[in-house]
């Protein structure tokens, strides 16, 4: 066989899938174009017009990507004889009929889908799908002429389908070349994978990348709704699974102990569908709204920290533990990134399942406190070193509540860029030069570090490297000291410093593992209130990340509704009470109070243990209370996800 003959037999085997992909972005491209126009004022409102149809783009490549890696993997299978090539050409038409029929009928629901839930088909869609005798019902006495136009639709589409691929799904004459089957198959496999990453960054493609504007509807049109149903079934798999997993309590017990627990008077309480919803007095009272800036420290623990102990790699965040709040005994609730944020920016307790900053449920409507400050009069942003999209955080913070998000694309000449992003000295030289603007309103600004993160790369010459390699952690965390150290010189001199409150705190620690069930040493960080008008002191008690948003509310001077359970340790009786914290490790949930832990683990019973300060827990017996309280937590959590009521009413009271 000639070169020429092996070329045109591996065109007529790939024609197919060619003309298959370019119907499919027809097609979803036609129906973006349907619904920017049906909300074109919203669109336009949203300054998203460009951005829905670019990355409107990236995101049908990426489902074309999916529905073609499939016979990209088959095509050795069927291009090897011509009987293999009959059987694969009537595969194919079913396989493209089947898939092509999907992808429109997604589209065609998704006006009327929009009407109801103002979003694409998501995991609300899919929910509905566990009822098929309710939902055909409904849709054929509420929608039947929206259905059968749908069905008529799909069926003329059919058939233009059938058209097009009509010459091109003719049997071909001969097998592939083997060479030629050697060398497509794992390019075209390899184009496919491309196409569904979508991204050679850390992480692949997600709807973070659209989420450009405050309005989630509108950042929705940038995806398709196969997409949208399909990374919503991806996010189920992570939904929390409810307080069964440790133990049998109800909804309604879980509730009165959470509501105990968080020490608030009942006449504070809302009465309404959001039960934790509570109005919080400031403790503090300022003549002008103060700045709040959250400088969060990438997998800073304690063991680092020499004023918690550690091993003095952090002579500038210990100077200025001596000028500001110091939080002694303050716990991180999980070990990852986003549970820190779930903490510090939501105020909501951990599950065994992912941090609602990643959940379905949660993209839209889920309480922040960015919602609080704006209804207060403040601008919101989120400043971060590296991919605003990385664990779903521009998505997350977009949607709910925060006004911009500036990432690494948006540092023109950083000093330096590695793995993770821009360097820290270069973030917090963009969040100095973003504060030091002149501001009509008050802001809040959530700045996250990431040069202490493996493989720990940084800027050369800024500290004294210890050992011979220094890309080590302990390496980056002097480096991350110096650059904080470097903002808060010109900070301490700034304009801004008098109005702001500043928070400096870990989202995590950078080494938890233990042989104990949960290793709550390795939950130990950091925390740090400094600014205009904060006095310098010790906090002692046990504290939580949750804790820090209900506090800081009250040191700028906000009082508001919201549904946080954590405490304001500004409160007076605070200071002499034992304090808690919340860790989520896993599968293993722990509840420390003082110094006893109720621990709740999938596999065991729940149990009770003595929490020296050291690596190990000492077990002790039943606390049946402490252990009831804990199960209250866990099970709370889950059931106010999914019932969605972890939010803030349309009208919220602030001052």
């Amino acid at each position: 066989m000639g070169l020429r003959s092996a070329a045109s037999d591996t065109v007529d085997y790939l024609r197919p899938l060619a003309l298959f992909a370019g119907t499919v972005l027809f097609a979803l491209s036609f129906a973006r174009i349907g619904l920017v126009l049906w909300q074109y004022e919203r669109v336009r409102t949203a300054g998203m017009l460009g951005a829905v149809f670019a990355e409107g783009l990236r995101f049908d490549v990426v489902v074309v990507g999916l529905l073609l890696v499939i016979p990209a993997l088959l095509l050795w299978l069927f291009a090897t004889t011509r009987v293999m090539a009959r059987i694969g050409n009537r595969l194919l038409h079913v396989y493209f009929g089947v898939t092509f029929s999907a992808v429109l009928f997604l589209e065609l629901a998704t006006p009327s889908f929009i009407n109801q839930f103002d979003a694409r088909p998501n995991e609300t869609f899919l929910e509905y799908l566990v009822y098929p005798k309710e939902v055909a019902s409904t849709l054929f006495a509420g929608y039947r002429y929206q259905l059968l136009g749908a069905f008529a639709i799909i069926a003329i589409a059919l058939v233009l389908l059938q058209f097009v691929l009509r010459s091109s799904l003719r049997i071909p004459q001969r097998a592939m070349h083997g060479v030629a089957v050697l060398l497509v198959t794992p390019l075209l496999v390899t184009t496919c994978v491309v196409a569904m990453r979508s991204s050679f960054d850390h992480r692949a493609v997600n709807p973070s990348m659209a989420a450009r504007s405050r309005d989630p509807m509108v950042n929705d049109l940038a995806l398709n709704s196969t997409y949208s149903v399909l990374y919503a079934l991806a996010e189920i798999q992570d939904e929390p699974a409810g307080g069964f997993r440790y133990g049998a309590m109800s909804s309604a017990d879980a509730l009165t102990r959470v509501r105990d627990a968080m020490i608030v008077s009942a006449a504070s309480f809302d009465a309404g569908n959001i039960p934790t919803l509570h109005w919080q007095q400031a403790t503090r009272a300022h003549t002008r709204p103060m700045n709040l800036v959250i400088l969060l420290e990438e997998s800073l623990g304690a063991e680092f920290v020499g004023a918690l102990g550690g091993q003095r790699l952090t002579p500038n965040l210990d100077a200025l533990a001596r000028k500001g709040w110091w939080l002694e005994n303050l716990y991180a609730t999980g070990t990852r990134s986003v549970r820190g944020l779930e903490a510090l920016i939501t105020g909501f307790t951990p599950t065994e399942a992912s941090s609602v900053v990643k959940l379905g449920k949660s993209q839209r409507d889920f309480f922040s406190i960015a919602r609080v400050l704006k209804s207060a009069g403040y601008d919101t942003n989120f400043i971060y070193g590296g991919e605003g999209q990385f664990d779903n955080m521009r998505r997350f913070f977009m949607n709910n509540g925060f006004d911009s998000v500036v990432d690494e694309d948006q540092f023109l000449h950083p000093v330096f860029h590695g793995s993770w992003g821009v360097s820290d000295e270069d973030l917090l030289a963009r969040a100095h030069e973003e504060f030091s603007k002149p501001h009509a309103r008050p802001f809040f600004t959530l700045v996250f570090t990431t040069s202490n993160h493996s493989p720990y790369e940084y800027p050369a010459g800024r500290i004294d490297v210890h050992g011979a390699n220094p890309h080590t952690v302990d390496n980056a965390v002097r480096y991350a000291d110096y650059a904080l150290g470097q903002f808060f010189a010109r900070a301490l001199v700034s304009s801004y410093w008098d109005d702001t409150v500043f928070l400096v705190v870990a989202d995590h620690n950078s080494r938890v593992r233990g042989a104990e069930l949960i290793p709550i040493d390795h939950f130990h960080i950091p925390g740090l209130v400094l600014g205009g008008g904060i006095m310098p002191g010790i906090y002692e008690p046990v504290s939580s990340q949750i804790d820090l948003p209900p506090t800081l509310l009250s040191l700028i001077g906000v009082s508001s509704s919201h549904p946080m359970i954590g405490h304001d340790l500004t409160r007076p009786e605070f200071a002499s009470w034992p304090g808690r914290a919340i860790m989520q490790y896993g599968d293993t949930q722990a509840y420390l109070s003082g110094s006893d832990v109720a621990v709740l683990s999938r596999y065991l019973p729940a149990a009770t243990f003595r929490f020296d300060g050291g690596t190990t827990l000492e077990p002790e017996p039943h606390n049946v209370e402490l252990e009831a309280t804990a199960l209250a937590h866990a099970t709370w959590t889950s059931d106010t996800y999914r019932r969605l009521s972890y939010r803030l009413p349309r009208n919220t009271r602030t001052h």
